[in-house]
C-alpha cells in the first residue's frame, strides 16, 4: 500500500451535506513516525514532541493537501485568522478563507473543532473551542467572520472529550450559564461535591443554534475513551495533538 493510502486510512473524512467544493479532513492520532507518549501521527510543535518526527508527519500531509495548512498558535481565545492573508504561525483559534485552496486547521487534543461552511461552498472556517473559547464565543467570532448569514451554514462537529469524562468546577458552569441561561442543560452532577460533567457537544449546539446555523452533523466522538484512535491531554497528560482541516477546491 502506498504511503498516501496509508495515512488515509487512519483519517476520518467528516460526514456532512458539504458542497462537492468544500474539502475536509480529520486526522487520528495513528499513521505517523511519532515514538510514545506521542505515537503516532503528532501534529503539534509545542508538546515536548521530537520536532524532526512532527516535520516529517505534517510533510506526510502533503499528498492529502493542496496546499500548506495555516498553522496556528492557539491560545484558546477568540481570534479569528484569514487563510488568504495570514502570516507565519498566526496567533488564534479560528481560521477562514474565501480563497481556493487555502486550507484551514486546528489542532486539538479533546477540546472540540468545529468545521463550517456554506450551503454555496463560498467560505470555509474552522475553530479550536476548548471550554474557553467557546464559553467566551469563538465559534460566534467565526461565524461572524464568514460573512454569509448565519442560516446558510453547516457544522461538523469533531473529536472531543466526552460528555462522561469531562469534569469541571462550578466555576465553568456559572460562567456557561451567565452567557446563556440554557447551557444548564449541558452539566450532570460530577463524581464530587461542586463538580459537573460538561458536554462539549451539546454548548456548541446550543451556541450554534442561537446565531441561526441549525445544520450540524457529528459530534459522537469521545476522546478521552477511545485511547487506540484519539490523543487527549486530560486522559495522557504529555500527549499528541490531532489536525481538523478544510479547505475550497475550485467550483
Amino acid at each position: 500500500m502506498r504511503p498516501r493510502e496509508t495515512l488515509f486510512q487512519h483519517c476520518l473524512i467528516p460526514d456532512w451535506p458539504a458542497p462537492p467544493n468544500v474539502r475536509a479532513l480529520q486526522t487520528t492520532r495513528n499513521g505517523g513516525v511519532s515514538a510514545a507518549p506521542y505515537d503516532t501521527l503528532n501534529l503539534g510543535d509545542h508538546v515536548g514532541d521530537a520536532p524532526l518526527a512532527v516535520a516529517r508527519n505534517r510533510q506526510s500531509l502533503a499528498s492529502l493537501l493542496p496546499s500548506e495548512p495555516v498553522w496556528l498558535r492557539q491560545i484558546h481565545g477568540t481570534t479569528v485568522i484569514d487563510a488568504g492573508s495570514a502570516a507565519c504561525l498566526s496567533q488564534g483559534d479560528a481560521c477562514v478563507s474565501t480563497h481556493r485552496d487555502a486550507v484551514c486547521v486546528v489542532m486539538t487534543a479533546d477540546c472540540l473543532p468545529v468545521l463550517l461552511c456554506d450551503e454555496r461552498g463560498s467560505v470555509v472556517g474552522a475553530a479550536h473551542a476548548g471550554w474557553r473559547g467557546l464559553c467566551d464565543g469563538v465559534i460566534e467570532a467565526t461565524v461572524r467572520a464568514m460573512k454569509v448569514p448565519p442560516q446558510s451554514l453547516m457544522a461538523w462537529l469533531g473529536p472531543a472529550i466526552g460528555s462522561r469524562a469531562f469534569e469541571v468546577g462550578d466555576e465553568v458552569r456559572a460562567a456557561f450559564i451567565s452567557r446563556q441561561p440554557e447551557a444548564q442543560a449541558a452539566f450532570a452532577p460530577g463524581n464530587a461535591n461542586g463538580k459537573w460533567f460538561a458536554d462539549l457537544y451539546c454548548l456548541a449546539r446550543q451556541r450554534l443554534n442561537a446565531l441561526g446555523v441549525e445544520q450540524i452533523y457529528g459530534g459522537n466522538f469521545c476522546t478521552y475513551t477511545n485511547s487506540e484512535r484519539f490523543f487527549s491531554h486530560r486522559r495522557d497528560g504529555n500527549s499528541g495533538r490531532m489536525g481538523t482541516f478544510i479547505w475550497k477546491n475550485s467550483p
